[in-house]
Order: C-alpha cells, then structure tokens, then sequence
C-alpha cells in the first residue's frame, strides 16, 4: 500500500515535470502551429530539453502503472489530484508564470470539485466497466472530437487578431482535454479485452474495435494541439483546465458508456453531481483574457494642453 503512494506522489512529480521542461523549451524555438504538425514536430524533436520533458512525462505514465497496481483507483485519484497543486508551484518557480487571485480561487475550486467526484466512488459498490456498444462509443467520442477540433480552431482564430487581448488559453485547454477524454474512455474500452483468453485472440478483438484508432487520432492531434497550447499560454492554467474536462468527461461519459451506475447512497451522490456542477461553473467563470501589459509612464503619448 505504501509503495503505491510513494509511486503516486513520483508520477505527479514526474508529470508537472515533463509539461514545466516542454514549456520551457517550447518558449525557445520558433512559433509552432497546428497546421504545420510535420514542422512542428521536427523542432520539438530537435530538443533535448523538450525530448527530457517527454521521457519525464514516459517515467510518470510507468509509475502511475504501478500506482494502479497497489493502490484503489479511487484512492490513486485523490492523490493524482494534488498533482495539479505541484504543476502550478513549478511552473511559478522555474516559468515565472504569476497566477491572479481570481485564477487561485478557480483552482482550487476545481481541486475541491475533482476531490468531490473522487469521495463519491466507492470500490465495495461501485460496478467495474462493462464493454460498451460500438455504436454508442462512436456516437459518443465523434461529436466530442469534432468539437475539441473546432473549439481549438476557434481559439487560434481569434489569438491571429492583433488587437484582441491575449487568451490565458481555458478554450485550449478545454478543447484538449476532450480529445484526452476520449482517449481515456478508448484506454477503458481496450482494457476489457484483457481478460480474453488468449494474447491473439484479444489482440484481434482489439483490432475489430473502434478503441485503438480513436486512440491513434486523440494521440496524434493531443501531441501537436498540446504542444501549441503550451507555447502559446501558461502551463499553471492550460494543464489543470485539460485535466479537469479529462477527468469529469470520463467520470460522466464513462459511466453512462460503459454502465457504471449512479451512486445509491445519498450523500456520495450529491458528491458526484455536486463535483461535477461545480467544476463545470468554475470554467465557465475563469477568464478568458490575460490583461495587456501597462505602458510605462514615459511610453505615454503626450497630449498638447
């Protein structure tokens, strides 16, 4: 038990590494877009400070495997949770990136609503994921990856215009996170297969799914979207944003995919929706600008009397 939460606390250690090192060596090269994938990926692997983030980011997907194995997933989760308190440190320590009151609030408004979902779980009762229907999975993951596409393609449309203030990036994270959403209902659908027997044959029940292509397109528009968001806009907002729509768009979708029941005690129940309500407001509330930088006395224009 005590080694799978000192291997939790290694992987949250791990993984606000790896985004602070790809931050930092994302604000060093030259701007990258997401219609320029192929480029893109060509300077970011041209950098060992940026290829160090990503094996930091490899070390903390390893660890969180062997959380998984020792620890209940509901008691993993409240510990991955604090993670997004140790990213937003980092990233003031070694990025500089000053947090307002307002956003620290919304922060950890969305720490209280992660932890509100995480209280409700019970592993006695809860029901373990059932394999879903294809048809409901497509209906489901579709729409959502049409509109994480269109709502990041929205928010590059609007960074173009010189005039407007600068996003602080909620939309890209947003947007991320339900590609990474998606991506986590896929990872929960393959793992059903895993106890078929036989490797080949559950390596062709795999193939027959819809899971591993869902997976093959959330990682490869995750890479180059995160990438660009990340360069654009402060680690300290765009990663717990994308982490809690991650989180709460497989705690509802999932449960109703694959499922998983409603709590039915009562006061696990209010937890779960009252999470969920809660996390929902506080997005909806955080601002959606970074203020402009004030201009120094001397840079102001001098009107004539």
């Amino acid at each position: 038990m005590w080694w799978g939460v000192a291997a939790a606390l290694l992987a949250n250690v791990l993984y606000s590494t790896g985004f602070v090192l790809e931050k930092r060596a994302l604000a060093t090269l030259p701007e990258v877009s997401i219609r320029r994938p192929v480029r893109l990926l060509g300077l970011v692997l041209r950098s060992p400070l940026w290829i160090g983030g990503s094996l930091s980011l490899a070390a903390g997907f390893g660890a969180q495997l062997a959380v998984y194995r020792t620890l209940p997933i509901a008691a993993a989760q409240g510990i991955f949770v604090s993670g997004l308190v140790l990213l937003v440190l980092l990233s003031a320590r070694l990025l500089g990136e000053e947090t307002t009151g307002r956003e620290r609030y919304a922060l950890g408004a969305i720490l209280a609503a992660l932890l509100m979902v995480v209280l409700s779980l019970n592993e006695r009762s809860d029901t373990v994921s059932q394999e879903a229907p294809y048809p409901l999975i497509l209906l489901v993951c579709v729409p959502s990856l049409a509109a994480g596409v269109g709502l990041y393609n929205a928010a590059e449309r609007r960074t173009r215009h010189r005039h407007r203030a600068p996003t602080t990036g909620v939309e890209y994270g947003v947007a991320v996170g339900l590609l990474y959403g998606v991506s986590s209902l896929a990872i929960k659908g393959m793992s059903s297969y895993l106890t078929a027997s036989g490797l080949g044959g559950a390596l062709l029940d795999v193939l027959r799914s819809p899971y591993p292509y869902l997976l093959l397109f959330t990682g490869a528009f995750g890479l180059v979207m995160s990438q660009a968001a990340l360069q654009r806009c402060r680690a300290s907002l765009i990663v717990p944003v994308c982490t809690t729509v991650t989180c709460l768009y497989t705690a509802v979708l999932g449960t109703l995919s694959f499922g998983e029941a409603l709590p039915h005690d009562p006061i696990r129940l209010a937890l779960r929706l009252a999470g969920i309500v809660l996390a929902v407001a506080v997005l909806l509330s955080m601002p959606k600008h970074d203020q402009a930088p004030q201009p120094s006395l001397g840079a102001k224009e001098l009107t004539p009397p």
